[in-house]
Parts: C-alpha cells; structure tokens; sequence
C-alpha cells in the first residue's frame, strides 16, 4: 500500500493492483474513503467520513490530481 502523500490526519495512498480503473484510497483514524479519478473525480465510497470532510478530500484530490497521477503510472507501469 504505497502512500502518495498525507494531509493534514489523511494518507492517501494506494492498494497495489486492487483494480485497473484509476482512484485513490484516503484514511484517518475516523474513517476511511475511495476516490475515482476518472472519468471524473468523484467520491466511490466512504466510511465515518462527514460530508464536509469528504469535500475537503475531493478539493485536495482535484488540486493534487497531477501528482497523483504520475505517482500511478509510475508506481503501476514499474510492476
């Protein structure tokens, strides 16, 4: 479970080969999220996350969308 980056109580991070279709786990001691990153940058699923936390996730997600990118390809392009 490679980690991009953390944020603030979130690590955003990666299962390795869970599936093809581009998204991102986030975690906190709280609770935990998956975000699609396409065809668009939506919230796939949540657990113990309020809304206004899950909003602050999709706005890091969409601003950091190119590094998290580039950490995928890299990361799945190299197994």
């Amino acid at each position: 479970m490679p980690t991009v980056f953390t944020d603030g109580a979130y690590r955003y991070y990666f299962f390795s080969r869970e599936e093809t279709r581009k998204h991102i786990h986030v975690s906190s001691a709280d609770g935990e999220a998956k975000v699609w990153l396409e065809p668009e940058i939506i919230i796939a699923k949540s657990v113990n996350i309020p809304a206004g936390e899950l909003n602050k996730i999709l706005k890091v997600v969409k601003e950091r969308k190119e590094e998290i990118n580039d950490f995928w390809n890299r990361h799945f392009n190299s197994n």
